[in-house]
This record gives C-alpha cells, sequence and structure tokens, in this order.
C-alpha cells in the first residue's frame, strides 16, 4: 500500500502531533515530568494546532457525504440552544466557564476532529503520536507511584508533597493507546506482532495502577473491538469473531488469576473496581437527582450550568450529573436531549455505517480512538470537555473525503 506523498507530510505532521497533545494534554499534566513544567503545555499545544490545521485545510479538497448533515445540524443546534438556556440558568460562576467552552471551542475541536480523522497521514500521525504519548503516561505515573510522589485514584490525605494523579485522563491516554496498539498487532504478521502484543500487555497492566475504573472498561472494550473493526473492514468477519473470542477467553483468565484478593494488592483500579464499587462513587445520587430535577424543570430545563446550583452544591461545576445525556437533559431540557442524541448518537451511526468503506487500520484507530472517550462521555466529563467534541470529530470523520489539491494518494 503506497505511503503518504512528501507533500502531504507537513500539515500532517503539524496537525496531528498537536492534536494529539491537545486531546490528551489533561492526562499529560498527570504525569511527574510534565506537571513540574512552569507553564501549562495545553496553550502550547492549542498554539501549535491552529496554524497545521489551517495548513491542513488549505492543502485538501474536502467532500463531505450527505449523512453527515444531520449530525453536524444537530450540533449547531446543541451550541445555540446551551446559549438560550443559558437566558434562564440559576448559575452565573459555572455558566460563564461552561459555556464558552462548549459553544466556542466545542465547534474547533469538533471541527480538527473532523479533519484530522479525515486526512490519512494526519491521522497516522495522531495514531503514531496517541501511543507515544500513552506509553509516555503509563510510564511516568509508574515512576511516580513507585517513588511516592502520585497518590492513586483518591485524596491526598493532606500530605501537600504528594501529588493527586488525574487518575480518568492518564486512563483514557492508556486506554486508547493499548487500543491502537491492539490494531497494529492483530494487523502485523509474524515477528512484527509480538513488539505490538507486548506494547498492549504493558499498557493494560499499566492500567491497573492509577484506579480509573472507566478507563479499565474503556481500554478493554478499544482492545476486543477496534481490531475486529479492522478486521471487519478487511472483508474479514471470521478474523473478527475470533478476535473478539480470544481477547474475551483472555480477559476471563486474567480475572480468574487476579480473583485472590492478595494478587490485587497495590493495583488501585482493581482495588476500587473490587471492594468499593458503583455504590461508593457519587455518581448514583448526581443521577438520581439528574433525573429527579429533569421532571421537576421540563420541557425546557433548568438552563446551562444550573444543575449544581439547583442541587444544593452551589456553584461548584465538578458536580455535575456525570453524564452526558442526562446533563443535556436536566440542563436543556427536552430540546437538549434530541439536539444531543442526534449529535453524538449521529457520531455513532456514521462511524457504523462506514466502518466496512474504510481501509482496515483507520477503521480500528477511529475506533480505538473513540470508545474510551465514549465510555468517559457516559460516567464523566461535562457538555464543554473538549475530549468529548474532538472524539465526536473523529467518529463523524468517515463521512468527509479529502483528496490532495496536487495529485492523489492512496487512502491507509
Amino acid at each position: 500500500m503506497a505511503g503518504p506523498r512528501a507533500d502531504r507530510l507537513p500539515p500532517a505532521l503539524l496537525a496531528g502531533l498537536p492534536a494529539a497533545g491537545l486531546h490528551f494534554s489533561g492526562a499529560l499534566k498527570s504525569a511527574p515530568p510534565v506537571a513540574a513544567l512552569p507553564f501549562d503545555p495545553t496553550v502550547l499545544f492549542a498554539a501549535a494546532l491552529a496554524p497545521g490545521l489551517l495548513l491542513l485545510l488549505a492543502g485538501r479538497r474536502w467532500r463531505a457525504l450527505p449523512l453527515l448533515a444531520p449530525p453536524l445540524a444537530c450540533c449547531a443546534g446543541l451550541w445555540l440552544w446551551l446559549v438560550v438556556a443559558g437566558l434562564w440558568s440559576p448559575s452565573r460562576a459555572v455558566l460563564a466557564a461552561k459555556l464558552p467552552e462548549a459553544v466556542l471551542l466545542a465547534p474547533a475541536m469538533l471541527a480538527a476532529g473532523l479533519a484530522i480523522g479525515a486526512d490519512a497521514p494526519a491521522r497516522r500521525v495522531l495514531t503514531d503520536g496517541t501511543i507515544a504519548l500513552g506509553v509516555f503516561v503509563a510510564a511516568a505515573v509508574a515512576w511516580g507511584i513507585s517513588h511516592g510522589e502520585v497518590v492513586l485514584g483518591g485524596p491526598t490525605d493532606g500530605d501537600p508533597e504528594r501529588v493527586r494523579v488525574q487518575y480518568q485522563l492518564a486512563g483514557l491516554a492508556i486506554a486508547c493507546a493499548a487500543g491502537l496498539a491492539s490494531v497494529r498487532a492483530a494487523l502485523s504478521t509474524g515477528w512484527r506482532r509480538a513488539p505490538w502484543a507486548a506494547v498492549v500487555l504493558a499498557l493494560a497492566a499499566a492500567q491497573l495502577l492509577p484506579g480509573g475504573r472507566a478507563a479499565l472498561l474503556g481500554l478493554g472494550l478499544a482492545v476486543v473491538l477496534a481490531p475486529a473493526a479492522a478486521f471487519w473492514s478487511a472483508g474479514r468477519p471470521r478474523a473478527a469473531l475470533g478476535w473478539v473470542g480470544l481477547a474475551i477467553v483472555a480477559g476471563l483468565g486474567f480475572a480468574v488469576v487476579l480473583a485472590d484478593p492478595d494478587r490485587i494488592s497495590g493495583l488501585r483500579t482493581l482495588e476500587r473496581l473490587t471492594s468499593e464499587g458503583i455504590a461508593a462513587s457519587a455518581r448514583p445520587i448526581l443521577w438520581s437527582q439528574a433525573v429527579d430535577w429533569a421532571g421537576a424543570s421540563a420541557p425546557w430545563g433548568l438552563g446551562t450550568g444550573g444543575f449544581t446550583v439547583a442541587a444544593g452544591s452551589g456553584e461548584r461545576r465538578g458536580l455535575y450529573p456525570h453524564n452526558h445525556a442526562l446533563e443535556a437533559l436536566v440542563e436543556g431540557g427536552l430540546p437538549g436531549l434530541l439536539l444531543w442524541l442526534g449529535a453524538f448518537g449521529g457520531g455513532l451511526a456514521v462511524l457504523l455505517a462506514r466502518v466496512r468503506s474504510m481501509p482496515p487500520r483507520a477503521a480500528g484507530a477511529l475506533v480505538a480512538l473513540v470508545l474510551p472517550v465514549a465510555v468517559a462521555v457516559m460516567v464523566s466529563t461535562d457538555l464543554g470537555n473538549r475530549m468529548a467534541w474532538f472524539a465526536l470529530g473523529l467518529a463523524l470523520s468517515p463521512g468527509l473525503l479529502a483528496d490532495a489539491r496536487w495529485g492523489e494518494t492512496r487512502d491507509a
């Protein structure tokens, strides 16, 4: 299969690498070496992405398929409705922080995900960068734990010298990298498969350390379904089913080995999963409150950012409903929920409809990048989270076709 032309590489590099860094900058800030920097790397990645994305957009001929129209229209409608719903919101501080992210940053991240996901060289750079970042974050977290500089998914217990790892974000980076590495392992042949399999195993082991339960689920789904999507795209349905079966058997065997409580000592993710469970989380309370207030404020909702104030938590943005659909319903009412379903459900529909027509590695890569974030969307993050909108752009990107303005290249 033909590689990328030299005239396509510069904009792909300038867009793909900063996009990977911006997407996972929260995870990078969790890593002890980066946490010590005197500046926020998010700003650096955003500044680097802007010119690279403009070059990418200018250097391609873009063609949008008709199936993109409904979800993109719902995205635009949702952003507009969030502004309108802010008119009756009881919040001021949360609204002021959340609304610009949801209606200004979100469209930019969606556009970046669309363009980078649709362009083969940029997508390859994004996936390579994500694997590198995932390995770096995994190694840095493990190093930080061994040196007592990282607290495993919990409070610092009053010790200001210890840094609380942002374990959810670190787990997302590890999960996406593991999914991408599993696609490389599945599609490789002979001895080339072994190094990628080793990377997957190392990342899976690292995922047991930070404490992110949703990230562990995201990793499992990505490792199972991303290679299956690649096989399915390649016209190998038996290989897809075989991979799913093999991954499930391996996962069950791993669970049996770790069933002994002594074996999971120190593995904070499994400790939280087996001992604390979902009942120990604040999520069931937030979900119950969101459902109650959605009914009380129907059909128009509490207003953008209004949930925490109505629920008695005050202007504390961190106590949002922890579920995108519930957040759209309780703050945006029925219009908000319907528009959210059209936008994010439409992204899923586009990805599923186009997966068979994509090159195998591209199909697997998009599934690996989208699935862990999709899990996080349903148990964490709010509507202003940039990772959710970038992942939605990636999910929609199979509906956008990119050709070089000077000469044609074969997709990969």
